[in-house]
């Protein structure tokens, strides 16, 4: 299930006053990125990515969104993009990333229902 971001729920669940700005700054490019239709993140890969403190750039989601866009042009649904070692799982068909693994996390985890994986 994919959530509206609203910032000031972003603002409330950060424990850590340090990585406010960092949020703040996260959350004004998730809203621009909605607001332009790209790719969407999820509720749950939004937690992980907070949780793994892992914040994409406004390149960084564009480079995601151009590996989306080939892997729908090849015919791919689910699939793993690996990114600065980042693993995004992501649905091809919703245009969302369903949620992103971190590289302290990538050994030994087996990545299952995907029909399509993409390395940046």
């Amino acid at each position: 299930m994919v959530n509206k971001i609203n910032p000031n729920q972003i603002n409330r669940i950060d424990i850590n006053s340090t990585r406010t700005a960092a949020s703040n700054d996260f959350s004004k490019l998730l809203e621009s990125i909605q607001a332009k239709n790209q790719i969407k993140i999820s509720a749950h890969a939004q937690t992980r990515l907070r949780e793994r403190n892992i914040n994409l750039s406004e390149s960084d989601i564009n480079k995601i969104q151009t590996a989306v866009n080939s892997i729908k042009a090849k015919g791919g649904r689910d699939a793993l993009i690996l990114y600065n070692n980042v693993a995004f799982i992501t649905s091809i068909n919703n245009n969302t990333i369903v949620t992103a693994v971190g590289s302290d996390k990538l050994k030994d985890n087996i990545f299952t229902n995907i029909d399509s994986a993409v390395i940046l």
